[in-house]
């Protein structure tokens, strides 16, 4: 199996290549360059405001040691392990349990728990959680995560303008190849969806053994996983766009094909965390 970084790394090169060639397909030369250009602005615009964004998103309010010293001394103490800059810490009034990382980077990092969270896990278990999402952090996987979310975006965003558009492109034959272009219409948002979902599931794989390394041991975390996925998708305050970076997803998958899940099966995390899966 290929390390899930190297993984990750594919993926997202075959999510930018969605966008490059629909560019080309849509406008030739020039579209190439325009996608190119749309690419990094977006790109550039989520990572710098990332933190900011899903802290709104998610109605989260940064906390500090005198309104959560139990939090902020136990998340001080993984990121001293893990090697970290302390991150800012978040809490989310909601009593459905979870927890997430965002930031542009380890120094503008933030580590956000659900008020469910606080009230159910033991320290154990809140030790691992919190250590799961440190490795996000020190993985930078953030920016990767988003990196893969602005891509889509930007997937859907050409699909919708060509779906519009077209009439009046399909009548200018010196501007890239219309036809191909509405199939692709059609086609890369469904590829960019399940790219998008594969880069986030090797993510949460290498978070979870990351984790366990930082807490010391991975039974808390295997532990926490257990309980929040009893409670899955009875969160009030989560954002489906940033559903991807909760601990487990918050809003149900069940319905959906695995290839479209953001996140690995929990049975499956689990069992790899208790040494069941190899």
């Amino acid at each position: 199996m290929l390390d899930n970084h190297i993984r990750s790394g594919l993926l997202l090169t075959a999510l930018t290549l969605v966008v490059l060639s629909f560019g080309l397909l849509l406008g030739g030369d020039q579209g190439l360059k325009a996608a190119l250009v749309l690419a990094l602005v977006m790109n550039l615009g989520a990572w710098w405001f990332s933190a900011d964004l899903v802290l709104a998103q998610t109605g989260a309010r940064l906390v500090g040691p005198e309104t959560a010293p139990e939090l902020h001394a136990l998340t001080a103490h993984l990121a001293e392990r893990a090697e970290l800059p302390m991150p800012r810490l978040a809490v989310v009034d909601d009593p459905a349990p979870n927890a997430f990382a965002t930031g542009r980077n380890p120094r503008h990092a933030v580590v956000a728990v659900t008020t469910g969270l606080m009230n159910l896990l033991n320290r154990e278990e809140l030790a691992g959680v919190l250590a799961h999402e440190l490795t996000h952090v020190k993985n930078r996987d953030i920016l990767v995560g988003s990196l893969a979310a602005v891509l889509a975006g930007a997937v859907m965003l050409l699909a919708n303008m060509t779906r519009f558009g077209f009439m009046f492109l399909g009548s200018d034959r010196n501007r890239g190849h219309p036809v191909a272009a509405l199939l692709m219409a059609f086609l890369a948002p469904v590829a960019a969806l399940i790219i998008q979902a594969a880069i986030s599931r090797s993510r949460e794989y290498l978070a979870d053994d990351g984790g366990a390394d930082i807490a010391g041991t991975p039974h808390g975390l295997a532990s926490a996983l257990d309980k929040l996925g009893r409670r899955q998708g009875q969160a009030r305050q989560a954002a489906p766009a940033a559903a991807h970076l909760y601990i487990v997803n918050p809003l149900s998958q069940r319905s959906l094909s695995n290839l479209f899940a953001t996140h690995p099966p929990l049975e499956e995390r689990i069992a790899r965390l208790r040494g069941e899966i190899i």
